[in-house]
């Protein structure tokens, strides 16, 4: 389904876009470039990205400062190959076919950057265990 060659795509989907699947694309992009094709989309999307997420991935070395929360589209899910929920519930469609995981984390919404770091570390452990399953070695 990617539109690159031989290349897995990931959807990862939340209800805002602006926290938890903003973390899982760029963990994704930074350990898999070029080998996995990225997509993040939140079904009610927020204006901006959490504050408290951008700054906790800065203090990684992942800067998301640009990225803006993106709708939710029956197209996103259609051309990825893999789409990895994250507590849209039933707001997320649904296609045979596909494979679907859902990754119970805290929504850090309205938290600072101290709760949101052992999120973004349980993410960061979550995407190398994919990049394993999909057999991609996950970058240094």
């Amino acid at each position: 389904m990617s539109t690159l060659p031989d290349v897995p795509s990931v959807l990862f989907v939340c209800v805002h876009n602006a926290g938890r699947s903003q973390m899982a694309a760029a963990f994704l992009t930074r350990l898999g470039p070029g080998r996995v094709e990225v997509r993040s989309a939140g079904s009610a999307p927020a204006e901006t990205v959490n504050p408290a997420v951008v700054e906790a991935l800065a203090e990684v070395g992942i800067d998301i400062s640009a990225e803006v929360p993106k709708v939710l589209t029956v197209e996103a899910v259609q051309a990825s190959d893999v789409v990895i929920t994250m507590g849209c519930g039933d707001a997320c469609p649904y296609f045979p076919g596909k494979r679907y995981l859902d990754w119970k984390l805290e929504d850090p919404a309205g938290q600072g950057v101290e709760a949101v770091r052992p999120i973004r570390d349980q993410i960061e452990q979550r995407i190398r265990g994919l990049l394993a399953e999909l057999g991609i070695e996950a970058a240094a």
